[in-house]
């Protein structure tokens, strides 16, 4: 008589069982990818307005424009004590691939000081701040300040 190999039912069951374990404990590491990948994105965008304010700054302080609050431009950016402000024609000019309404959407907020939120394209404009998934920028209130630019990503 021939000897037939394979594996008995309780193999297969405890291999059946060390699977589903590993898969509950690594399928919530997976399945967070998405939201990681769009933080990054956030902080990215984040660290572009950064990068964007700087350089908008440096150049205002060469032009002497820099201690001025509001109503001049520096390369058809417009500026509050030398840095961006928080509208289309101050950070969203400056920071490059923030106007492409394909990728990002941006609000302008009205305050002290004045602020401009920005998230995913595929938000309307009003309901950015609903979703905790947006950056936001503060535009500088004096000479001593620099514009406050942080993240909100506990909903993405």
């Amino acid at each position: 008589m021939k000897k037939q190999g394979g594996f008995t039912l309780i193999e297969l069951v405890v291999v059946i069982v060390i699977l589903g374990i590993l898969a509950v404990t690594a399928a919530p590491r997976f399945l967070n990818l998405q939201s990681d990948a769009r933080e990054s994105s956030l902080q990215g965008l984040k660290g572009a307005m950064a990068g964007a304010g700087s350089i908008v700054y440096g150049k205002a302080a060469i032009e002497g424009k820099e201690t001025i609050s509001a109503g001049e431009s520096t390369e058809n950016i417009t500026i509050a004590y030398g840095y961006p402000t928080a509208t289309s024609a101050g950070i969203v000019a400056a920071t490059q691939g923030l106007e492409d309404d394909a990728e990002w959407v941006y609000n302008e907020v009205a305050g002290t000081p004045n602020s401009l939120v920005a998230t995913f394209a595929g938000v309307s404009a009003a309901d950015i701040t609903n979703k905790e998934c947006y950056v936001e920028y503060k535009e500088s209130e004096n000479t001593t300040s620099t514009p406050e630019i942080s993240v909100k990503a506990d909903d993405c």
